[in-house]
């Protein structure tokens, strides 16, 4: 099976919505069908995390478990761009090791 779409969804600041959404869109990767661009949906959540030895956080101290509000990002992206999408939401996000899940999706045929 050849998979055609991909949905993405990355845990990110709020403060970084934008322009992580401007910077995808602009190379095409929030766009559905031929009519409609800025594709994406933002959902807050909590995120927890501990930085260990070596680690150089955004946020949070070495050793203790941090809790913070972020924002997670879900869109859909065509496979042709889907590793442009995922290096520049590397380029924007803020974070050491950002999560970063693309999952193949098999429920779409037309695009």
């Amino acid at each position: 099976m050849k998979y055609e779409i991909f949905k993405v969804e990355i845990f990110i600041p709020e403060n970084y919505v934008d322009i992580l959404r401007r910077s995808l869109n602009s190379i095409g990767a929030l766009s559905i069908g031929g009519n409609y661009d800025n594709c994406m949906s933002v959902s807050k959540v909590t995120g927890y995390w501990r930085p260990l030895e070596g680690a150089n956080p955004f946020l949070g101290n070495i050793g203790k478990v941090s809790r913070e509000t972020e924002c997670k990002i879900e869109f859909c992206c065509k496979s042709d761009i889907i590793e442009k999408a995922v290096s520049t939401i590397k380029q924007v996000h803020p974070y050491e090791e950002p999560v970063i899940n693309v999952i193949h999706l098999s429920n779409f045929t037309d695009y």
